[in-house]
């Protein structure tokens, strides 16, 4: 998929899209570390759009539970030399998962079509503006608290109310700063300030999300909650994370974002075809 392909799926976002994750960093929870050279991860890339992505989400600062942050410039310096070269691609639909503006503006000017922003333009007051100078898509996840600390007993009175209630507060706030209201894609954060069983209530009640009117993104894939609850480390989780990925879909999500390409396309291929049968 290419950008201009991407604004009309925006406009009428009538299917679901699998994003790719491509972490570029020492300590993510899945595959930090993965590569070590640009030509492995350029070649990982490739694989990953060969079977199947759509979009693929390169990340230079890990945002797993417990991380320390990084700053701009080693985030910038960990994801430039992949983002160049795929941003020479027409054919290669990028998302950037930062939530700095300067690293933003740095992949916006370098081919990126999407900035995958887990703090919901909360933390950088410059990001909204920056997105919309570029008339970027932007991801606006949900998390409570901060990656170092949000998974410290998080706690919700209502969670889906929560969570809709921050939705709407942030998309007035990009709104009002310029982003398109059609650039505006929903994450509700599965595995960010969430207990156990918030995640399986996200999935579940997921269509009340999908309700507020735009795309939702989900990315449940090998996370701790499938690992908790199958009792599986992180590199064994594949059939938990294909069980989310589709119950995600029959719940509306449009946009899922994986490390298994390949599996979640064949998968999901198969809800598609019991969903239009229905």
């Amino acid at each position: 998929m290419n950008k201009e392909k991407f604004k009309l799926w925006l406009d009428d976002p009538d299917h679901c899209l699998i994003m790719g994750i491509i972490n570029m960093t020492p300590d993510s929870f899945s595959d930090g570390g993965k590569f070590n050279s640009i030509n492995s991860a350029i070649d990982y890339a490739y694989k990953l759009l060969d079977t199947g992505a759509d979009i693929l989400d390169i990340g230079g600062e890990s945002s797993r539970p417990g991380a320390d942050p990084v700053s701009d410039i080693e985030e910038i310096n960990r994801i430039s030399p992949l983002i160049k070269e795929l941003g020479k691609n027409d054919n290669c639909l990028i998302s950037i998962d930062t939530y700095k503006s300067s690293t933003a503006k740095f992949g916006l000017d370098n081919g990126v079509a999407i900035i995958n922003d887990i703090s919901g333009l909360t933390y950088d007051s410059k990001m909204a503006s920056v997105i919309s100078n570029f008339n970027a898509p932007v991801v606006v996840m949900h998390m409570k608290g901060a990656p170092k600390t949000m998974q410290k007993n998080p706690n919700y009175f209502d969670l889906i109310k929560e969570i809709k209630s921050f939705f709407s507060k942030q998309i007035e706030f990009a709104i009002k700063n310029g982003i398109n209201r059609k650039n505006i894609i929903l994450d509700p954060g599965i595995g960010f300030g969430k207990e156990l069983n918030d995640n399986f209530e996200i999935i579940g009640k997921l269509d009340q999300i999908c309700d507020m009117g735009y795309p939702v993104l989900v990315g449940p894939s090998r996370k701790a909650f499938i690992g908790e609850t199958l009792n599986l480390p992180v590199n064994e989780r594949l059939e938990g994370s294909l069980a989310a990925a589709n119950a995600c879909l029959m719940n509306g999500a449009k946009i899922i974002r994986v490390h298994d390409v390949d599996e979640t396309k064949k998968s999901l291929s198969i809800i598609k075809k019991i969903i239009g049968s229905a």
